[in-house]
């Protein structure tokens, strides 16, 4: 029986699950900070991109969390006595330096689980939105709503406009649409339709509430 291969993510993926920009991750990547694996070695999603191991991402995480402090020879002790230690809850660098590894790994699992969730809740329909991503069984567009957010909407007012929107699914848009960024310079409000002619409500494209319309957002 062939082992299965170990999970690599793409660059925006590594961002998303550690919080680091995503320049940052590129940084590290050209700098060989992180481990990464390419062409035949990876998924054929990745095949052409560089993907980060899951070691990778934790040596990401520490680089920024205390990596980028350390001079370069006390930064190699400690990312290898993690490699040497793979299972260890905390790491001793040097006499004056205790790494809480087992903490950088829980907070790379629990959003690496907030990213599967995603995963699982959103995806293309066809003749759903023009193919835009939504969330599964509504009509609710991912990147719109992620938008509106960065764009500074409020998510009572994004709750109550979307009949079927729930906090969590706010939550898991934030993470997909970083992990999934769209190629090109991100679309404004007015890109898509929407022109904003007040800062208390939005209209959104999808299944919103139609009370929304006398708010003084218009279409």
């Amino acid at each position: 029986m062939s082992t299965p291969a170990a999970r690599v993510y793409t660059p925006a993926e590594a961002a998303a699950v550690s919080q680091i920009g995503i320049k940052a991750v590129h940084n590290a990547i050209d700098k060989k900070i992180v481990d990464t694996v390419s062409g035949a070695a990876a998924p054929a999603k990745t095949a052409r991109r560089r993907a980060l191991t899951g070691e990778g991402l934790l040596r990401l995480k520490l680089w920024y969390g205390v990596g980028s402090t350390l001079a370069a020879e006390r930064r190699q002790r400690l990312f290898e006595a993690i490699k040497a230690q793979p299972a260890a809850k905390a790491v001793k660098a040097d006499d004056l330096l205790i790494v809480d590894v087992a903490e950088a790994r829980k907070q790379l699992n629990a959003r690496i689980r907030v990213l599967d969730e995603a995963e699982a809740m959103i995806g293309r329909v066809k003749g759903v939105m023009g193919g835009e991503p939504v969330f599964k069984g509504t009509r609710i567009p991912v990147r719109t709503i992620a938008a509106m957010l960065a764009q500074g909407a409020d998510e009572a007012d994004l709750l109550e406009g979307y009949p079927s929107l729930t906090a969590r699914m706010i939550e898991l848009a934030k993470i997909w649409t970083a992990a999934h960024p769209t190629r090109g310079r991100p679309k404004k409000l007015s890109d898509q339709g929407l022109r904003v002619t007040s800062s208390k409500r939005a209209t959104l494209k999808g299944d919103p509430r139609p009370s929304m319309k006398k708010a003084g957002v218009a279409a």
